[in-house]
């Protein structure tokens, strides 16, 4: 309210009152000093002022005045004793001092709009957009209106780029967040497990597994055919066992045994120890003539580690230097104690070739057979062994299985490692078709997706889909562990790596920032000019394998073989990579790949394969005896390693003079010389020994005797000599003339066998 219209409102208001015949004077004096708002007072504000004339008028007519001024000016219309007292509002006469803060103005504070979060991640499909938002696909060609993106092509397996998905996003009044690339969920355990103990009401007796076991070539596999009245060894390659076999056989008196024929050479020891773990009975062979060797050894102690009883079969006592006893005192080195010398241990002495008390062995087995009391439940799930695995032409992966548990029959889903089968076909030692396998019983099962591992163990689930679920759970689970391995490794890494570089930054900690950076400049000029693929190339040796085999079993006992290979400082070797089955086109584009060779024992190539590993140049190595696999791999070996350089010494001279020779318009200084052992021969490298130190090696360029030119020298004889480089030869230099001969290098590396 301005005071020129306050002023004409109190006009107003004295015209009203004469007319009405109040009070004049009274108005006329609220009306001069009303006036006086229009001319300022330099003694005190105008404010001040207006307060003043304001409250007089107040007095006069407040219900007048409480329609135009602030209800902050007086207490309560119509009450003139509470005007009186109401506190002036100091508000309106406040002055700015410099140095206060202005007040300021209230501002409306915004609520806080919520924005739902979107995880995306590169790569979403259009329905994986919606999905993640909450809304239908229809929404999405709605965002991407009036843009580039072809909306008439846009299907809902349309992946759609980085920029459209946050456009899609952002049109939404949403926000994004980036998916985290890795998150760990774990899977509820989806394995499948060993049935419990069953009821012993519910078991039935079964056949005994009994595994040969003993030295390579001690009779193991002319035993079994003994028994078994074949001739498994004429069909062998080399004459030993390289498998491990399971038959079954029944005796004359009618009782059956299992017998598992496991390989005595060394390289088959993961063998040995599979059939030792599920077999019921060990027969140790012993030959009468070679006593306990290295391998008999062994399988002592892979059935002592397997909890098994053992009976001692003294074979080839046909021969006249047979010694049995001898057999059993070196048995008693091993803590294997015979019943002649107060031991719980049998010994048979037999001669399996002639098949000599065979049946006093076959009574032994089946009396220790008894006294173990051998059952197993027939019914239920089935419960079993993976002895054997191979891949066949016309059957796929095969494998020779021993069912420990329940009974295997056509149609069953198994779960064997990472593999599962559903039964086609049961087949026996034989080749004959079998309709089901009972408790103790070897088989041949047909079916599998996957070749599964020997040693596996066989258990059969509810369905295909369960089946597939144990796999994959399976898969899973030794992929987390591979992750956690390779963490672990990863850690360790870091840390020498952290380690390395204190180091390298404590004696530079003295250094200012820049010249820090030149030294380590300095330091790493030559490794950072090299270019990524230069420094990927390594000058050490190194032979590429690619192994291939018939079974599993003999896959993994070449690898086991390998596993042993300490020269690495020699020659690196790598398996790139192992299989079962013939030799494939793969493996020869693979060797050519890697620069490596191909060795394949008991599998065969096709001529197209030969051809082309040989257009290639890619040696292909096949096998059916292990020794030579073996020896051949070391012959491999040793061709990659340079030769040894030996010296050997063909002379010794003596400087007696020195002079200079001028040839052309260049002096060449010439030592005389006196030859004083053996003869110097220009062909040969020569060595300056001044002392003890050497001075100059190399080779001459020219030997003179008188004034010939001549190759050789001999003892006694004088002759002059000048060599390929500047050499300053002084009197008492002896000059030794050696030859360079090369040897072949033979790899260090010893198998054992």
């Amino acid at each position: 309210m301005t005071p020129r219209f306050l002023t004409v409102l109190l006009e107003a208001k004295f015209r009203r009152k004469e007319s009405s015949g109040l009070d004049v004077r009274q108005s006329q004096t609220s009306l001069r000093n009303a006036a006086r708002l229009t001319c300022p007072c330099p003694a005190m504000s105008v404010m001040s002022l207006v307060m003043r004339g304001t409250r007089r008028l107040v007095h006069a007519d407040p219900a007048l005045f409480s329609n135009f001024l602030f209800p902050a000016l007086f207490c309560r219309a119509g009450s003139a004793d509470s005007l009186l007292t109401c506190q002036p509002n100091r508000k309106f006469t406040f002055k700015h001092v410099k140095g206060q803060k202005k007040d300021q103005k209230t501002q409306k504070v915004k609520p806080k709009v919520y924005k739902q979060e979107v995880e995306i991640r590169q790569g979403m499909t259009a329905a994986a957009l919606a999905a993640a938002m909450n809304k239908d696909f229809d929404h999405v060609l709605e965002a991407l209106l009036n843009t580039s993106v072809d909306l008439d092509s846009l299907e809902k397996d349309t992946v759609l780029e980085e920029r459209w998905i946050k456009e899609v996003v952002t049109r939404s009044g949403m926000k994004f967040r980036w998916a985290k690339l890795s998150t760990s969920r774990e899977q509820p355990n989806k394995d499948a497990c060993r049935r419990p103990p069953a009821d012993p009401n519910l078991l039935v007796p079964r056949p005994p597994v009994v595994t040969i076991m003993g030295h390579v070539d001690h009779g193991k596999t002319t035993l079994l055919d003994s028994l078994r009245k074949s001739q498994i060894v004429s069909t062998e390659a080399g004459g030993i066992t390289q498998h491990i076999g399971a038959f079954l056989v029944q005796l004359p008196t009618g009782e059956k045994i299992t017998f598992l024929d496991t390989p005595g050479h060394a390289a088959f020891s993961s063998m040995r120890a599979r059939g030792a773990n599920a077999t019921d009975i060990v027969i140790l062979v012993v030959a009468a003539d070679d006593g306990v060797m290295n391998q008999t050894v062994e399988s002592i102690e892979h059935a002592r580690r397997a909890k098994v009883p053992m009976i001692v079969a003294v074979n080839k006592c046909d021969k006249p230097q047979a010694d049995p006893q001898r057999v059993k005192q070196e048995l008693l080195a091993h803590d294997v104690v015979c019943e002649e010398f107060g031991g719980d241990v049998q010994a048979i002495h037999i001669s399996a070739l002639k098949g000599d008390n065979l049946l006093a062995l076959a009574e032994a087995t089946v009396a220790l057979a008894e006294v173990l009391e051998l059952k197993a439940e027939a019914a239920g799930p089935v419960e079993g062994l993976v002895i054997e695995s191979r891949t066949d032409k016309g059957k796929g992966p095969v494998t020779t299985a021993i069912v420990q548990r329940g009974t295997l029959k056509r149609g069953c889903v198994l779960v064997a490692g990472k593999s599962w089968a559903k039964v086609r076909f049961l087949f026996d030692e034989n080749g004959c078709a079998v309709r089901e396998a009972g408790p103790s019983t070897a088989v041949e099962v047909v079916g599998w997706k996957e070749l599964p591992s020997a040693g596996e163990t066989i258990l059969e689930v509810e369905s295909e889909q369960r089946a597939r679920e144990v796999v994959e759970w399976r898969s899973h689970d030794e992929e987390q562990q591979k992750l956690q391995e390779e963490q672990i490794a990863i850690e360790q890494k870091q840390k020498l790596h952290l380690e390395e570089y204190r180091r390298e930054r404590e004696g530079l900690s003295h250094l200012s920032w820049r010249q820090r950076k030149v030294a380590l400049y300095r330091a790493n000029k030559t490794r950072f000019a090299t270019r990524p693929s230069e420094r990927m190339q390594s000058d050490q040796l190194s032979l590429p394998l690619i192994i291939k085999g018939d079974v599993d079993g003999s896959v993994e006992a070449i690898l086991n073989i390998l596993d042993s290979y300490d020269a690495q400082q020699q020659c690196e070797l790598e398996v790139v990579h192992f299989g079962i089955g013939d030799i494939n086109e793969n493996d020869v584009n693979m060797a050519e790949m890697f620069g490596g060779s191909i060795y394949g024992f008991n599998v065969a190539a096709s001529r197209g394969i030969e051809q082309l590993a040989a257009r290639k140049g890619i040696p292909l190595r096949l096998h059916s005896v292990i020794y030579k696999l073996v020896d051949q791999l070391k012959e491999e070996l040793s061709s990659k390693l340079p030769p040894l350089v030996s010296e050997n010494i063909t002379g010794e001279a003596s400087v007696v003079a020195m002079f200079d020779v001028t040839v052309g318009k260049k002096k060449v200084p010439v030592a005389g010389c006196r030859v004083q052992k053996g003869q110097l021969d220009r062909r040969f490298r020569f060595r300056l020994i001044r002392g003890r130190d050497t001075v100059w090696e190399g080779s001459l360029a020219a030997l003179k005797h008188h004034k010939d030119d001549v190759q050789t020298v001999r003892a006694g004889m004088e002759c002059g000599l000048s060599a390929d480089a500047d050499v300053n030869f002084r009197a008492g230099d002896v000059i030794v003339c050696f030859e360079e001969v090369e040897a072949p290098q033979v790899t260090s590396w010893d198998p054992g066998f």
